[in-house]
C-alpha cells in the first residue's frame, strides 16, 4: 500500500484534581501563590496596612534580601520596599527609572493640581492619585503627561501612572510595573526571581492557572509510522505541575 502523508493536529484537554485550599498562615508572614513568594515581618505589616496594596505594589517577585548596599529590600511587581532604621519605605523607582518620552501639553487649571516640581497632576490621574495615597505614597510628579510605549503615562518620585483606555471604566488608570525593570537595570541576581517555598510548612501550594504546550516528535508522518506528542504543563510561575492528566485527540487526512 502506498504510503500517505498524515498531518497531525492535537487538541490537549487538561484536567486537574481538586486543589486543596491553603491553610491559615501565621500573622507575621504570607505566601502569595500568584508568584510563589513570601512576604514577612515588617514588609508584611506594611503590606497589610497599605490600602489597595495589590493595586499599588502588586505581588512579590523576590523574597526579602540584603542588597549590595547592605539594605534589606524586597521587590514587588510595581515597587520595591526597603527597611531603613527600622522603618519601611518605598524606593523612589519613578525617579530611578524615568526616561523622557514624547511630552504632551495637557493642563487645565480647573482639573489639575500644580506642584513645586513644576508639573501638574490632572483629570483621571488626579482622581486615582488622590484615591490611592497621593503624595504620601507616590511622592511628587516629576514629569508631565508623556506618550511612551503606545500609552499615556506620568512619572512620580515613587512610581508611574498609566492610562489604559481599553480597560473597564474605573480601571483605566493603573500603577505601572516598575519593580522588575529596575531589578534588571541595576543587575540584581536573576536567581532571586525563582519561586520559593512557603515559610509556613503547613501551607499547601495552589495551582491558580495553567500554561499548556504540545509538540509533535515529527512534523510529518506516514500511516504506518508512529508519532509521539510531548506535552508540557506549567503553573502560573512556569513551574511543572505534578499530577496533571490530559487527553490528545488526533485528526488526520489521507
Amino acid at each position: 500500500m502506498k504510503s500517505v502523508r498524515i498531518f497531525l493536529g492535537t487538541v490537549i484537554l487538561l484536567s486537574l484534581l481538586a486543589i486543596i485550599p491553603a491553610r491559615a498562615q501565621g500573622t507575621d508572614s504570607h505566601f502569595f501563590d500568584e508568584t510563589r513568594h513570601n512576604v514577612q515581618g515588617a514588609f508584611w505589616s506594611y503590606y497589610q496596612n497599605l490600602e489597595n496594596a495589590k493595586s499599588l505594589l502588586g505581588y512579590p517577585i523576590t523574597e526579602e534580601f540584603v542588597n549590595r548596599d547592605n539594605i534589606l529590600v524586597q521587590y514587588f511587581q510595581r515597587a520595591r520596599l526597603e527597611l531603613r532604621n527600622g522603618q519601611v519605605r518605598l524606593s523612589p523607582l519613578g525617579s530611578l527609572t524615568y526616561q523622557s518620552g514624547v511630552q504632551l501639553n495637557i493642563n487645565n487649571p480647573l482639573a489639575c493640581r500644580s506642584y513645586d516640581t513644576g508639573f501638574s497632576v490632572c483629570f483621571a490621574f488626579l482622581e486615582y492619585f488622590d484615591a490611592h495615597g497621593g503624595e504620601e505614597h507616590f511622592g511628587y510628579p516629576i514629569s508631565p503627561f508623556e506618550y511612551q510605549n503606545n500609552m499615556i503615562v506620568q512619572y512620580f518620585q515613587n512610581g508611574r501612572l498609566e492610562w489604559h483606555p481599553s480597560n473597564p471604566e474605573g480601571l483605566r488608570v493603573v500603577t505601572g510595573d516598575l519593580g522588575l525593570p529596575y531589578f534588571y537595570v541595576i543587575g540584581e541576581d536573576p536567581a532571586r526571581l525563582q519561586p520559593a517555598m512557603p515559610l509556613n510548612a503547613g501551607t499547601k501550594l495552589q495551582v491558580l492557572s495553567l500554561k499548556v504546550r504540545a509538540f509533535p516528535w515529527k512534523a510529518v508522518t506516514y500511516s504506518t509510522d508512529q508519532q509521539v506528542i510531548f506535552v508540557i504543563v506549567q503553573d502560573q510561575t512556569l513551574q511543572p505541575v505534578t499530577g496533571a492528566t490530559g487527553e490528545a485527540t488526533v485528526r488526520w487526512t489521507t
